[in-house]
């Protein structure tokens, strides 16, 4: 397969939270947009953090337990945060996601400001659109 750039597959209108965003308007965020996970920016829009699903998951039955549902997405985010760049090769983001363990969306940093987000989804549309024989597509992206 020939290599494909972070850039050509990232989804470059990114949903983001700030720690300070109400943890189930970003659950109703993540539902509407059907996504699985979004970066968290400080005031200056440096990425902080990054909410999944898990993370919110996880916050919740905690809560629960303890009859504190609810809080910030500060509170409950992920700080372990790997970031790319756009001209990295998909494939090799990929290996190394799947060597790592690493399982939620990576955020996409261009000169210190994110310009995207690449998810396992993304990574496994450059899969299903290239022939691994010809490299070229299979069928048009949308």
């Amino acid at each position: 397969m020939r290599s494909v750039k972070v850039s050509d597959y990232m989804t470059k209108y990114v949903v983001t939270f700030t720690p300070d965003t109400d943890l189930f308007k970003a659950i109703g965020t993540l539902l509407e947009r059907k996504i699985s996970a979004a970066p968290v920016l400080d005031k200056e829009g440096k990425v902080v953090g990054i909410l999944t699903e898990w993370d919110c998951l996880q916050r919740i039955l905690r809560g629960s337990y303890h009859e504190e549902v609810g809080g910030r997405v500060g509170d409950c985010m992920s700080t372990d945060v790997h970031c790319i760049a756009p001209n990295d090769g998909v494939i090799d983001v990929a290996e190394t996601m799947t060597a790592q363990g690493w399982r939620r969306s990576m955020p996409v940093m261009d000169n210190g400001k994110l310009v995207g987000i690449l998810s396992c989804p993304d990574v496994l549309r450059v899969v299903y659109d290239f022939d691994e024989h010809t490299g070229e597509p299979i069928r048009g992206r949308a």
